[in-house]
């Protein structure tokens, strides 16, 4: 490779000659926006196809895109919005049923049009076009045309991404379906998505009309159902005919089309490449001279189609980055701020289009729900839409799916209520545990009582004590509760008889034992922190620190494991004694029923160590002699890390395992969290970014689930429950900062579906007027936003 370091940037205003390397949208419209804004600018596109010559069958682009468009180039945009079919429903076929909703405001145009217009605009503004010529070198061709700035834009398999992969650092990931991009002319006047069994597995088709006449008609399976039926040997055409058999009564007669027939065999049929750089920009070496290259559009990231977002991308990576040259500055200035903009605007995409794959690939999951729930399932796939936003879009069709989901009246998912074993909750809202370090030899003082009373008055249908040990030594910090002697009992059921007095809230304990996370300071002194003097012997499944600083613990003996699990069951009947209406076993972050589960901390020979299904029998074993001695009519969960984010850990597929394990053992419910098993734990944090585990375990091992972490207001409540996600939602950190989260949040919805305490409710339905009158007044800004920005409302 000839490449070099940047050298002094130069003024933006001494940019001249500009190539861009690849002519899909994002190199054409990124040419046309420069050229139109400084006509002085020398600028070629060299495109290795024909003139006018291009693959694949119609894109997608939302309302809000085409506001976009139209604020980066009126003329361009509005050349383009009179190509576009124009349709606001989703249509989803499942099981013989169907299910439309509106409002979606989205667009269609083909590709071959698409790229005609911006092809025809950079002709007309004066960009050079360049086609047949193949630049199988990047620094020659930037020497040819003496460029300063050279635009990667050359798609999906960029050469100059792969050239200087060691700089831009791609990270290819190839997806589980195979799919292949057909064409019909059908016309649906909705977006459509079917979905059909065969006997080995399901198809789905996305159709969505794009001109008069055509239809873009994307054929979709997992990689395995696809050799099941032998597609991987059938040339085109008898593919394409099972395709259309397969899918007849959607196409209404009307067949199949490929243009893409000069692939031979299967060829046609690719799984899809998720596309990451940790870099966009380099400079490389053109005759002496220090070059930047640029990665845009498919060249630097992609995004799965099902949620339609390439094209749009690639045009706004164009807008961004024009927009940036237009503020002036060196040209290192403009490429560095549009590389960290954009890559944090792509990767909130990409997130979301990651959550879309992997619900396309995983079909079966949601089978055994209703047409109702699985198409809201569908369409609040990619975590971006959610409840309230549906509400806009189509009031109607949520209204009755409220209706449907709450088998009556409409209510908010969230406030439903929902019985297990003997217990029936009031709403679907929890009180996580949260260490608040307010004991006294691990006896719960007045703090807890306030702290869980005040919650409990707050709204939620049940407060969770924090982890609670079995054994002194079981406690994480000194300031922890226990539950092993008669003062701590007492003190807890002083708690448990406040709940159940003063509201209607039920209270749940969690009992859990440290092990190599014990012995360590309160959180504000130092989170796993070892203490400073006063330290006691820890146990764990394996001799292993939790960190370097922590301490050495020692390997639990079969005969320890024995006394452990009496003191298990001992506290578990003193919870009964309290009067707990739900009891927790606490099996992640790291405690020692964790680090028995986890392969990262559990290096046993004997019969606990080895396979997943041997890391989890200590665990199990506790939870059945708990299980034996706990009511009969009351429930028991088990709270999990569902994957460990660290190399080599347990994953979301072993967390299937896990939750089967423990659900055969008699658990109602799986409470599900992730990570803190190990130091080297490397999350992927963003909103709700545990519910996908939760999803999967409800859906796949077919037990009750509570989703866990950053879920922080009603609505994103709402979406999990509906969405069948979860079945409660757990929060904490909303519920530290507010004690009536829940009251508020039903405040904020104008629901009336929840039980406020009797000495709150003189100020209810004030409080009711004026969040009411505060949404009024952000409603109409935001509007007065939106038509001043020219994107349309929803």
């Amino acid at each position: 490779m000839n490449s070099i370091s940047p050298l002094k940037s130069a003024p933006a205003s001494d940019l001249q000659r500009i190539l861009c390397i690849g002519g899909g949208p994002a190199g054409l419209y990124f040419a046309l926006l420069m050229k139109a804004r400084n006509p002085a600018l020398q600028i070629t596109v060299v495109e290795r196809n024909r003139p006018f010559d291009t693959f694949g069958w119609g894109v997608v682009l939302s309302d809000q895109t085409l506001g976009n468009l139209r604020a980066a180039d009126a003329d361009t945009a509005a050349l383009i919005g009179n190509e576009f079919h124009h349709w606001d429903d989703i249509q989803v076929f499942f099981k013989g049923r169907q299910v439309r909703s509106g409002g979606h405001g989205f667009c269609g145009i083909g590709r071959k049009r698409l790229l005609n217009i911006l092809q025809e605009r950079c002709l007309a503004l004066g960009v050079d076009l360049v086609f047949e010529t193949d630049a199988t070198d990047d620094q020659a061709i930037a020497a040819q045309y003496n460029a300063d700035l050279v635009i990667a834009s050359d798609g999906l398999n960029s050469r100059i991404r792969q050239r200087y992969a060691d700089v831009f650092k791609p990270d290819v990931d190839l997806r589980n379906c195979r799919f292949v991009w057909l064409g019909t002319h059908q016309t649906f006047d909705a977006f459509t998505f079917a979905f059909e069994q065969t006997e080995h597995g399901w198809f789905q088709a996305h159709a969505y009309q794009f001109d008069d006449k055509t239809s873009t008609f994307i054929v979709e399976t997992p990689e395995a159902v696809w050799k099941a039926h032998g597609l991987d040997q059938m040339e085109q055409p008898e593919a394409i005919a099972f395709c259309e058999k397969l899918f007849a009564k959607y196409l209404g007669g009307h067949s199949l089309i490929s243009n893409a027939t000069h692939l031979r065999g299967s060829a046609n049929w690719i799984r899809f490449p998720r596309v990451v750089c940790e870099r966009w920009t380099h400079r490389i070496d053109v005759e002496g001279r220090s070059v930047p290259v640029v990665l845009m559009g498919d060249a630097a990231h992609t995004a799965h189609f099902s949620i339609g977002s390439g094209t749009k991308l690639a045009l706004e990576d164009a807008i961004d980055l024009a927009n940036e040259f237009a503020q002036g500055g060196t040209v290192d200035h403009v490429l560095e701020g549009y590389e960290a903009r954009r890559s944090v605007e792509v990767l909130k995409i990409q997130n979301a289009a990651r959550n879309s794959t992997e619900w396309f690939e995983n079909v079966p999951r949601y089978t055994g729900m209703e047409i109702e729930q699985f198409a809201y399932s569908l369409l609040t796939r990619s975590q971006r839409i959610s409840h309230e936003n549906l509400r806009v879009r189509d009031t109607q069709w949520l209204g009755g799916y409220e209706q449907w989901l709450a088998g009556g009246k409409a209510m908010a998912p969230m406030l439903m209520p929902y019985k297990v074993r003997g217990l029936t909750l009031k709403n679907r809202i929890l009180v996580s545990p949260m260490a608040t370090y307010s004991a006294v030899d691990g006896v719960p003082q007045d703090f807890l009582l306030v702290h869980l009373g005040a919650r409990a008055l707050g709204g939620a249908a049940m407060v969770f004590v924090e982890m609670t040990s079995p054994t002194p030594e079981g406690r994480i910090t000194p300031a922890c509760t226990g539950l092993y002697n008669d003062t701590q009992q007492a003190a807890f059921k002083r708690i448990v008889d406040f709940v159940h007095t003063q509201s209607s809230a039920k209270i749940a304990m969690q009992l859990g034992h440290s092990g190599p996370k014990g012995s360590t300071r309160v959180g504000w002194e130092g989170t796993d922190e070892p203490l400073e003097s006063g330290n006691w012997p820890l146990l764990a499944a394996s001799a292993l620190p939790y960190g370097e600083q922590n301490q050495l613990p020692a390997a639990i003996t079969r005969a320890e494991m024995d006394t452990l699990r009496d003191q298990f069951v001992a506290s578990t009947r003193r919870a009964v004694e309290c009067g707990f209406d739900w009891l927790e076993l606490h099996c992640a972050h790291g405690y020692l029923l964790s680090a028995f589960i986890s392969p990262l901390t559990n290096l046993r020979t004997d019969e606990y160590g080895g396979d997943v299904e041997a890391r989890c029998r200590y665990p199990l074993e506790v939870f059945r002699a708990m299980r034996a001695v706990w009511p009969a009519d009351k429930p028991m969960s088990v709270r999990i890390s569902a994957h460990d984010w660290a190399p080599g850990g347990n994953t979301d597929a072993d967390a299937i395992v896990i939750a089967r394990l423990f659900k055969e053992a008699g658990a109602d419910f799986i409470d599900v969290s992730s990570g803190q098993t190990t130091r080297d734990a490397k999350p992927v944090y963003g909103r709700m970014y545990q519910t996908p585990f939760s999803d999967r375990i409800r859906n796949e091992v077919g037990i009750s689930t509570i989703a866990v972490g950053a879920i922080t207001d009603a609505d994103q409540a709402n979406s999990i429950i509906a969405a069948g996600r979860a079945d409660l939602c757990a929060v904490a950190r909303p519920h530290l900062a507010d004690p009536a989260w829940t009251l508020h949040e039903a405040a904020k919805l104008q629901s009336r579906d929840v039980d406020w305490p009797k000495q709150y409710l003189s100020g209810r339905d004030q409080m009711y007027r004026e969040i009411a009158k505060q949404q009024q007044l952000a409603a109409a800004a935001n509007a007065a936003m939106a038509a001043q920005s020219g994107e349309e409302t929803h």
